[in-house]
Formats: C-alpha cells, structure tokens, sequence
C-alpha cells in the first residue's frame, strides 16, 4: 500500500527584494520516504527548503507547503517554533558552523530534549548518550562531554544527526551532509541515515549536488535548475532514461581520463623525491610526565616518492591519513626528517644555503577552498601577479599586468566587456566558485613552476565545474609539461588525473604503483575499502 502524502508542496516562490530566484516549484515526499533534491550551487535547493520553515533571511515567499494538510506557509512564527525540530529537523552540510563551539555536543542535545521534549536534566543526560550511541559514535557517555573541536569530521556530522533525532521528526531534512566527509565516512553517514530512517520511519530531504549519492541513497530524485524544477521521478527512471538536458549534463560529468603518458628517461632527475620523510609533532603528555618532556605525534612515517617530470602523483587517503601534512612538508613548510629533494636540490640544503627563495618558485599550490585561499583585499591583478613581484621584481607594472592577463588567458579566463569595468581590479567575492579556481591556478601558474601540489583542488566545486577545472589541469599539463602532486580523498578524480598512485593511512604509505594496478587490482585491505566506497 502507498504511504500517505507526508509533504505537498504547490507554487513555491521565493524572491528577494523583488528578485525570484525559486520559481513556483512542485514536489512531495511521502511518509517513510527518501527524495533527493538535485542541483549545482546557485539551483536554488538550498533556499527551496530552508524557505518552507521560513528560516532565509529577508525572504518573500508564497505558495503552499501542507505538512499533514497544515500549511507551513500560512503559520505564524509562534505556530512554526512549534513545528521545528518537532516535526521537521535539519541536518546542516558544515557542523563545525552549524554546532555552537562554546558547549559541549552533550549540552546541545540535552537543550533540545529539555525544550522540546520537556525531559529533566538527569532523564535528558541519559537520553543523548543514547542517542550519541544510535548513531554509531563510540564511547558515547564521553563523547557527550566533547566540544565540537575535539571530535572528528564524522563524529560532528553524527552528532549532529543526533540533535536533529532528538524531537523525533517526521521530516529530516539533510543539507549536503557528507560533502566535507571522506569517501568512505560518506558510506557510514549514508548507511546511518537508511538505518534511522526505517527505525523511526521519517522521510527524508536530501539536498545534494553528488549524484553516486543520490544513486544509493534516494528513492525519488527531483532535479533543480536556476531555481526550476526540471525533472523529477523514481530514481533508476531518472538515471536511466533522463528526459531533460541539464539532468543528462549532470550525468554526464564524471571526470574523465585525458592524460598523456609522458616517455620516461632513465636519466631525467625527478622532480620530486622523498626517501624516508618522516614529519612529527610534539604534544603533552598526560601526568606529571607532561611538565618535564613533549611526546611526539608522528604524521608521516618513512614516505618514500618519486614523481618524474610530466607526471602526476595521487596521494589518497581519509583525514588524518597523513596526506595533507605530507603536501606541506613538500613545500618546505614543516620540519620534516628524511630526504626530501624538489629538481634534485635538497629542501634543508637550499634554506641552509639561500637558495630556498628559488626553490619555491620552482614548486607551487593550489589549495582546496578559493574562497579561503585568496585575499579578499586583494584585487585580481594583485593577487595573480603577486609572485611576481617577490620572484621578478625587475618587471615594470606594464609588464607585470601583460604577464597577469597572459596567466588569467591560459587558465580560460577573459574579460568580458559586458560586465561593465575592469576584471583585474575585481575582487574574488565577484568571481563563481570555478572561476576562483581558476584564479588560484594563474596565481600558482605566473612563476612558471615545475611541479603544483594540488590539494583536494575540486571537492568544493559543482560536478561540471569540477569536469571543467580536471580538463584545465589537464591540458595545462600536456602543454607546459607540468607535474602535479595531487591530494585528493576522490577516487574519480584519482582514476582521471594520475599516473601513480600513494595510499595513506595513519601516517603511513600501505600501497603505492600505477593507477591502473592500485586502482584496478588492489591490495591492502584499505585500499580495497577506498575503491569499493567509491563504487
């Protein structure tokens, strides 16, 4: 028998200052039921749901949202306090954000079983710790007495899905929950979801961009674009047989392999070579110990790596795997033991002998987040062509600009008159997140390095956006001949870009070989893990 309708949404339309960006979508989820709402960034999935409690600020919204026949819409704000987080909960993409650093994930939860369930603090203390336990975290009763900042990525999201659990809702509504999570703590976070959902039989939102995930997950799929609903259906229909163009688009984006396999010379001198690196950190220890010595926490334990001219190294691994620390040590930004040579030049040798100032140019980054990684002070021109005032200083401000717009060309970006004024003294809050990208790469690109370190280059960016920046680091190097270092937790991106292979787990390499070896006949137990999450 079909369960009941749970959620009916007719004509919802949001607009801000008279601007609509949320054009009189339709959809339903029935009781028990999991739909996926699908789109790029700027679709308009986010607002669309936040929108129906009335929770975007400055929001013009009209139409009908009957939740069990009671209009979401038409409620007062009184009237709506009582339907959040009773009937319908949310789950939020960033915990971190989304959790108040100043109390511990504990007290949070027992503030909502106090308010909404009107439990004592004794009966609310028992109850989080076992909700903390429902969703899989170990040692509950201690993890209830953490800040936020002592856990990890996974056990954030987890308690948060416990505060979101703790008013029993009818309706969970899951804002990106696993993209900041690795591949395989996306498998455990989706696989709680499933387990909770047919435990308290709630439906369930899942706002999304990452369709693997939709696939394993969603019953229903409904598909926004530029604030329409486009498609919407059961899911093996849609993914078989998608009828409108942007959905065949997003399923057409998974990165794809166009890599040159550059010849190999016995004689070429790697551009980058480690043998035993080991990188540590000191810590307390506990006890009276603490107050006389430091341990040490060792993140990287004897990597060895060779990456020739011309080629790609993938790196991959979980958090705390080690592979971050080890991008950093590479570019000469932590102590490390070990030999750790960049063209042959040995990176302890260069700082002791002043060379280090040209070592760097040599080697260069390109960070996760744009947004973080470039000043907002800063204009474009000076942003691009601040390596070159450090490493040419001799270039006059002509030449300097001339190099700067030759650098935003090559990485696919040119001004367009249209925009009215000047993209150089543009800042990057007025750029989409593919184009700051971009920007990050001219900005590593203008010095003209040997070898990038990517470091997880495209996890907060759209799939098409992501297709677009993996095909531009891919003709960037069969054109310049460049190298890359490439840290990623994606085995896609992996499986597109690299050459060789280095898995990481605990600080140590557990296998390493060609992608097609590491990847298509794997042998460590993790590794196998990495490849089948990623399925």
């Amino acid at each position: 028998m079909t369960a009941p309708t749970l959620l009916d949404v007719k004509g919802l339309r949001v607009s801000f200052g008279g601007q609509e960006v949320v054009h009189g979508i339709d959809f339903s989820i029935r009781a028990g039921e999991k739909l996926a709402l699908v789109g790029e960034s700027g679709s308009g999935k986010t607002v669309s749901a936040l929108s129906l409690l009335r929770l975007v600020h400055n929001a013009e919204v009209s139409g009908t949202a009957l939740l069990n026949g009671r209009d979401l819409l038409a409620l007062t704000e009184r009237q709506l306090r009582g339907v959040r987080g009773d009937d319908v909960a949310f789950v939020f993409q960033e915990p971190m954000s989304a959790l108040n650093p100043l109390y511990t994930v504990g007290d949070q939860i027992r503030e909502v079983l106090q308010l909404k369930k009107g439990l004592t603090p004794r009966q609310a203390s028992t109850s989080a710790i076992e909700l903390l336990a429902s969703t899989g975290i170990p040692e509950p009763a201690r993890r209830a007495n953490a800040f936020p900042h002592q856990l990890s990525g996974g056990q954030r999201q987890r308690a948060m899905i416990a505060m979101a659990l703790a008013s029993a809702p009818k309706l969970l509504i899951a804002d990106e929950p696993t993209t900041a999570l690795d591949v395989s703590l996306r498998e455990q976070i989706l696989d709680l979801l499933t387990d909770l959902q047919r435990q308290h039989g709630m439906a369930v939102l899942l706002i999304t961009h990452d369709l693997n995930l939709v696939r394993r997950f969603a019953d229903r799929v409904a598909v926004m674009e530029r604030g329409h609903l486009v498609e919407q259906g059961e899911v093996g229909d849609v993914f078989a047989a998608p009828r409108h163009a942007y959905t065949r688009m997003l399923l057409a984006s998974k990165p794809s392999r166009d890599v040159v396999e550059p010849v190999s010379r016995p004689d070429a001198v790697p551009v980058l070579q480690t043998q035993g690196l080991r990188v540590g950190y000191p810590v307390r220890l506990p006890g009276f110990r603490g107050w006389f010595k430091k341990g040490e926490f060792v993140a990287v334990q004897g990597a060895d790596m060779s990456i020739a001219p011309g080629h790609t190294l993938g790196v991959i691994g979980e958090s705390g795997s080690g592979k971050s620390t080890l991008a950093l040590a590479t570019l000469g930004l932590l102590p490390h033991q070990g030999s750790l040579q960049v063209g042959g030049t040995d990176w302890k040798q260069a700082k002791h002998s002043g060379q280090e100032k040209a070592l760097r140019q040599r080697i260069q980054v390109v960070f996760q987040d744009p947004f973080s990684s470039l000043s907002p002070r800063m204009t474009v021109e000076q942003i691009v062509g601040e390596g070159l005032r450090v490493h040419q200083p001799g270039l006059s401000v002509a030449q300097r600009r001339e190099r700067v717009v030759t650098a935003l060309a090559d990485v696919g970006l040119v001004d367009d008159p249209s925009r009215g004024g000047d993209w150089l003294q543009r800042y990057p809050h007025e750029f989409s997140g593919g184009q700051r990208q971009r920007l990050a790469i001219a900005r590593a690109l203008i010095v003209n390095p040997e070898l990038l370190v990517l470091d997880e280059p495209t996890s907060a960016l759209d799939v098409t956006v992501q297709k677009q920046v993996l095909a531009l680091l891919q003709r960037l190097q069969r054109e310049r001949g460049l190298s890359y270092l490439l840290i990623t937790h994606d085995v896609d991106v992996i499986q597109a870009m690299a050459h060789d292979v280095l898995v990481m787990k605990d600080g140590d390499v557990v296998e390493s070989g060609t992608v097609q070896r590491v990847l298509h006949a794997p042998q460590h137990p993790y590794t196998r893990a990495l490849v089948q999450a990623a399925g």
